[in-house]
């Protein structure tokens, strides 16, 4: 895939997993100093890893929530609550992601997981 290409299908699937708001706001404040980086993720998150084949959109937003839970990326995994959602896990399904994260990577970081995770299903339901 040539890396036009691979960032077209990234612009893509971003778009589809975290909503054309959120990329839209992304990009507005794009600088000088961040456009390389947005570029990157553009074309290797979204472009590479996440227009895989071998996981399907759900389970890579499974490993993804347990990964950001797991190392503390707070603003990241709220984020990430937002596109499990868009990708179509149940709350169920991200409650047991986080009992993981609580026996294997601990229940302080699981505990703040949780409390994130609660506010954006909490804010879905009035919605």
């Amino acid at each position: 895939m040539s890396d036009e290409s691979r960032y077209d299908a990234g612009m893509r699937v971003r778009r589809e997993v975290l909503g054309d708001a959120h990329v839209d706001r992304a990009n507005a404040r794009k600088t000088d100093f961040t456009e390389g980086f947005q570029d990157f993720i553009t074309r290797y998150a979204w472009g590479e890893v996440w227009t895989g084949d071998g996981v399907d959109r759900p389970t890579r937003s499974m490993l993804t929530l347990a990964i950001l839970a797991a190392t503390g990326c707070e603003d990241e995994f709220a984020m990430h609550v937002r596109a499990a959602r868009r990708n179509g896990l149940e709350p169920e399904r991200i409650k047991e992601v986080l009992m993981h994260v609580a026996i294997y990577a601990g229940v302080p970081r699981a505990n703040t997981a949780f409390g994130i995770a609660n506010t954006i299903l909490s804010e879905e339901q009035t919605e």
